[in-house]
């Protein structure tokens, strides 16, 4: 059970017990703490403990009564039957109401006094036979016992009176009250006392005794009382005399200012002033710097917390809380300005001029929260700094990447010893509008230690039904950052925290092929690099045939950052000759190359066609610097039907392999063999690069397929490439990052692809100059799949059967 403290009884929620139940010895328990409930009270309670709650449902299955008894140590979740106080009161469950968190909020009326005679089970919950406790009468109230109840209720009185919560009402239904042992309860159940205290007067049985013990602990209570609102009134004087020196200051500055003679202390305080009533800020903020100024000035110039005052004030007031830049709604300027610097991404330009269209009819929107996600070198951050451009406002990048302290994000408390704002605000203090282009950078790549989790804090940052109030620890006061647009990157969604990316959308960046990498190269990536090296565009010469020599030959990603350090190489060795007095232009050829870039770096891979064997199969991978080949080889040896892999697999690829074996073992009689064949063999599968981790959801076909040509002795299609998960009965899964694999491909010269047809829809994302070069073999089953691969199944058995007597003939 668990108490409310702002809960308790006040003086009306006595009422009178006008039914006349019949309580029965054995009732179930609840334990209570941090209250004592007296007769004639009605109180809520919350409860949250499984026994507690087992107990109130057992009550109001049957006639609602419910024994409630006080625990000794309101610390204990389950308390012992030492641990419990054996006088409590009968009460009647009035209402109950389920709470969101699971707690039920109770409404009980104490009922009867009674002492706990037996506790009959403890599990699932209290179960106690009680004696009922009947409170003698008064038979007569004799001047003493009136005079007592007088000395209560004055007592009372004042105690209210000096906390000064006395209304007419409370003492009303005081001094109605003509019985002294219900008086004695009223009175005790709202004193605030310690739980002994008030069992104490539970527990005492004669009214009269119960209400000399009350009077006892009034007269204590009144005296703390008094003592109380003395101090009270003393820090009240202390204040008035403060803000009496304050005046008399401010009267000395006027004569200091009359006579010339005015310190330059007074003059930062006045420019302060100033700054603060010229600058529009919120009311709250204003508010808060006139608080602060008016501390400093009451301060001396060389105490500590003047420093730090002054700087925390330098910051509010050079936050750009209202000023803005002015959009450039033009969507037909903004395209342009994105098409001259990035070539395709036309999803993301889309998404770009989108939001100018709906900011050009709605200017309160608020401002979305992008995230590319793509491999490294695609245009990521340049396309943060376009879309600014585009936009006509300022720009701001954050690299998120190793941060590990929430302070970053959410400023340090002024207390510490060099606090400052969190990087959020410094960024916008830098560029000194509220609403920039705020690229985070790296978001996959952020940390967390025991200084705090900074991915938590970002997501009052890029919640757009939040940021409208982003507090940070530093200023402590609300800010507005729903007019920012906030842009992240990441290499790879897997991990980021969910949450995170619920808030965020995604657009995803896949890479270029090698027609996009032509135009990038020649449009962007050359000229930048002649500026860069001080020559002139008319010394090099370099034709199509030897840029795409160099994309194919001399890089292998997903970008273009490798083929510019590449161009750079070529740009350095022509800006020497011309610093040693050449004249030019060279001309860059496949013939001359190797003399800039040495050996060609990559062989295209489709070359390895020419190892074309049973058991080789190519599959493709996706990792977070794009697609790739995947070449797994299956080997079979005479044995004794075990299976080895080998190349650094993860769980999921070695789960993968056995579900491929499972898949060929049921298919005995295509392949042509007998099931005790896998008892006489040993099947070794490896994936080259053993040095690199591998893992993923996606090689399952490609390891089925390899097994399936080693076993049937045929070798897979040229220019075949595969990607999928297989089950158990051969059915083909769905598969992600289609467009990264697909470009891999295309990249190696393979012609056919096999895709899961559940990924068919995703043939729309990919250009359709791929499409045009590559063919898309959607399958729904393993059968279809050796049958692109390997041919007809019929015909493969057919073939294996005359292999077999051949090699007994021979034998």
């Amino acid at each position: 059970m668990e108490f409310n403290d702002s809960l308790s009884a006040s003086m009306d929620d006595f009422g009178d017990n006008t039914q006349d139940l019949e309580i029965p010895d054995q009732l179930p328990m609840m334990a209570v703490r941090d209250v004592v409930v007296f007769n004639y009270m009605i109180i809520p309670l919350f409860v949250g403990r499984p026994g507690s709650i087992e107990a109130v449902n057992e009550a109001m299955n049957g006639n609602k009564l419910l024994m409630l008894v006080t625990q000794k140590d309101a610390t204990k979740d389950d308390p012992d039957p030492e641990d419990l106080y054996r006088v409590g009161m009968v009460s009647m469950i009035m209402r109950t109401l389920k709470l969101p968190d699971g707690r039920l909020k109770v409404l009980v009326q104490a009922l009867s006094k009674a002492r706990i005679r037996d506790i009959l089970q403890k599990e699932p919950h209290y179960r106690v036979e009680i004696d009922l406790i009947e409170e003698p009468e008064v038979e007569e109230i004799t001047v003493e016992i009136e005079a007592l109840m007088r000395t209560v209720r004055e007592q009372t009185e004042k105690i209210m009176s000096l906390r000064g919560i006395l209304s007419s009402d409370l003492m009303m239904i005081i001094n109605n009250i003509e019985e002294p042992g219900r008086l004695a309860d009223l009175v005790g159940s709202n004193l605030r006392l310690k739980i002994a205290e008030s069992q104490q007067i539970l527990e005492t049985v004669d009214p009269v005794e119960r209400l000399r013990l009350v009077a006892d602990l009034l007269h204590k209570e009144l005296e703390v009382s008094t003592v109380q609102a003395k101090i009270q009134s003393d820090a009240k004087e202390e204040m008035s005399r403060s803000q009496r020196e304050y005046f008399l200051r401010e009267q000395l500055q006027a004569l200091k200012r009359e006579l010339g003679d005015e310190d330059a202390y007074s003059q930062e305080i006045d420019e302060l002033r100033k700054k603060i009533k010229k600058k529009k800020m919120p009311k709250y903020a204003k508010k808060e710097a006139k608080k602060q100024l008016a501390r400093l000035e009451m301060m001396h110039p060389d105490a500590s917390e003047a420093t730090i005052i002054r700087t925390y004030l330098d910051w509010i007031l050079d936050l750009p809380w209202s000023k803005s830049s002015r959009d450039r709604l033009d969507l037909k300027m903004a395209a342009k300005v994105l098409d001259e610097d990035h070539y395709g991404l036309d999803k993301v330009k889309e998404r770009i001029l989108e939001y100018l269209a709906v900011r050009k009819l709605n200017k309160a929107t608020k401002g979305p929260i992008l995230c590319f996600v793509g491999p490294p070198g695609v245009g990521k951050t340049s396309l943060g700094q376009a879309i600014a451009k585009a936009m006509n406002r300022k720009f701001y990048r954050l690299s998120l990447g190793g941060m590990r302290d929430e302070a970053e994000i959410r400023g340090h408390r002024r207390t510490y010893i060099g606090a400052l704002p969190g990087r959020i605000l410094q960024g916008l203090k830098n560029v000194g509008t509220n609403n920039p282009v705020f690229m985070m950078d790296e978001i996959d790549k952020i940390g967390a230690d025991y200084r705090g989790d900074p991915s938590s804090a970002l997501l009052e940052v890029l919640d757009p039904e939040q940021n409208s109030t982003f507090s940070d620890h530093y200023l402590n006061l609300p800010f507005d950052l729903s007019r920012v647009m906030f842009i992240t990157t990441a290499n790879m969604s897997d991990t980021i925290p969910g949450p995170l990316m619920d808030r965020m959308e995604v657009i995803r960046l896949s890479g270029y092929t090698l027609e996009e990498k032509m135009v990038i190269a020649k449009k962007y990536l050359l000229p930048r690099q002649i500026i860069e090296n001080g020559i002139k565009p008319s010394y090099i010469r370099l034709d199509d045939q030897t840029m795409e020599l160099i994309i194919s030959h001399y890089t292998h990603e997903a970008g273009v950052r490798g083929l510019e350090r590449e161009l750079g190489k070529i740009c350095r060795k022509i800006a020497r000759r011309v610093a040693e007095g050449g004249k030019g232009p060279y001309k860059i050829s496949k013939n001359t190359i190797s003399k800039y870039l040495g050996p060609p770096k990559f062989l295209p891979e489709a070359e390895l066609d020419t190892l074309a064997q049973p058991g080789l199969v190519v599959g493709l991978a996706w990792t977070e610097v794009g697609g790739e080949l995947l070449h797994i080889e299956t080997s079979i040896v005479p044995g004794k039907g075990r299976l080895t892999l080998t190349g650094h697999l993860g769980d999921v690829m070695k789960e993968s392999a056995q579900a491929a074996l499972t898949y060929c073992r049921s298919r005995c009689a295509d392949l042509g063999v007998k099931p005790e064949y896998f008892d006489k063999i040993d099947i070794h599968i490896h994936v080259p690069a053993g040095a690199i981790p591998k893992d993923g959801p996606s090689a399952g076909i490609t390891m089925a397929t390899a097994l399936y040509s080693a076993i049937a002795g045929k070798s897979v299609k040229k220019g075949l490439a595969m990607t999928g998960e297989v089950t158990l009965r051969g059915r083909v899964l769905p598969i992600g990052g289609l467009k990264e694999k697909a470009l891999a491909a295309l990249r190696a010269g393979i012609k056919h692809v096999i895709i899961p047809e559940e990924n068919q829809k995703d043939l729309v994302e990919i250009p359709q100059e791929l499409r045009k070069k590559i063919t898309f073999h959607p399958v729904k089953n393993m059968d279809q799949v050796i049958e692109i691969a390997l041919g007809k199944i019929k015909k493969l058995r057919r073939k294996r059967k005359a292999a077999g007597e051949s090699r007994q003939a021979a034998a």
